[in-house]
Parts: C-alpha cells; structure tokens; sequence
C-alpha cells in the first residue's frame, strides 16, 4: 500500500503546466495583455486547471468573472468566463511562446 495520501492532490508540475499553457494560447484561449494573462473559456473546470499551472509556474490568480453569454450553435447560450493573471518573472517562457505563436484576442473576442 502506498504512502501517499489520496485525499490530496498532486500539485501540478511546471514542465506539464507550461505545455498547458502552451496549447491555450495556441488555440487563442489564452491571450497576453501588459503583464498579464488572460484566460477565457466556457468550461469553469478549464479556469481550475489555468489556476494550477499559473501556481505551478510561480505566478497569481488574480481575477475571475463571468463576462457575458454566448451561443454555441443556433439554440444553446453559454456562460464566457475570463480570468486573469500575473507571472511574476517579465521574461518568462510563456511570454516568449506567446510572442511567437499568440493572438491580442481570444477566439471569443467576435462573440461578445
């Protein structure tokens, strides 16, 4: 039997957090403006895994709102949810990643 208690999550690591991270800014989920980092998604469980890999990388959660509606579709209106947060080191990888492969709006920007 393990020794690892099971009742506690394993904190995510910042290799895993970084590739997370990497796939939302490819898919323009999650966008860099000033020193911050803008997440939105329609998934409130997408904003806990965001909150685990700016934790992992060192960095804060800084806000969380609902921002408006959207629909999906022709019949189904969702709930848009943007969070925001600080790395706390400027040149950080991410940032690079984001210069490289990001957007200045979110795939949801033309929809609310």
């Amino acid at each position: 039997m393990s020794d690892r208690n099971l009742s506690f999550p394993i904190a995510m690591l910042p290799p895993e957090a970084e590739k997370k991270m990497q796939c939302w800014v490819r898919s323009r989920h999650l966008i860099s403006s000033g020193n911050f980092f803008v997440f939105e998604t329609v998934d409130y469980s997408a904003i806990e895994r965001f909150t685990d890999c700016i934790e992992a990388l060192g960095g804060t959660l800084i806000s969380v709102e609902s921002i408006g509606k959207i629909w999906i579709g022709d019949r189904c209106q969702v709930v848009l949810y943007q969070a925001k947060a600080s790395l706390h080191t400027p040149h950080h990888q991410i940032k690079q990643y984001w210069i490289k492969y990001g957007s200045f709006r979110t795939r949801f920007d033309e929809r609310v």
